[in-house]
């Protein structure tokens, strides 16, 4: 049986406050992690302007959010491996490269996201120029 205690409930809140120091961590020292979030923020701001239906957001979120979640794991991935063999390595390389892959695996799948989201309603908006 768990029990309500003031020093579970502490913890559980110290433990959003660990993510968001991870997630601003990351944001500081990756470039790769700032590219995609503006991405995002454009991408955000495109959907609104466009009047996208909820469904269509939630494509946009799902993409972002694998996108963002992944390099978060690159990001601790590269730092794990740097700390524990700060030499290179083979096997280092391999496990850096293969996050990496995961990365533009995601962001590939954020671009595909994108046309899909976004094909009709830019022809729509382009052909409302050209009448």
């Amino acid at each position: 049986m768990v029990k309500n205690t003031a020093a579970g409930h502490k913890k559980f809140w110290h433990s959003f406050r660990f993510a968001a120091h991870g997630i601003a961590s990351a944001f500081r020292s990756e470039l790769n992690m700032k590219v995609h979030s503006c991405f995002a923020v454009v991408v955000l701001v495109a959907a609104a302007v466009f009047h996208l239906p909820p469904s269509r957001w939630m494509l946009l979120l799902l993409a972002i959010t694998l996108v963002l979640a992944t390099e978060l794991l690159n990001t601790a991935i590269e730092a794990t491996i740097d700390l524990v063999s700060p030499e290179i390595h083979p096997l280092a390389k391999i496990a850096k490269d293969t996050a990496a892959g995961a990365v533009l695996l995601t962001a590939v799948f954020a671009v595909i996201t994108g046309i899909y989201v976004f094909y009709v309603p830019v022809i729509d908006w382009i052909s409302g120029f050209m009448s």
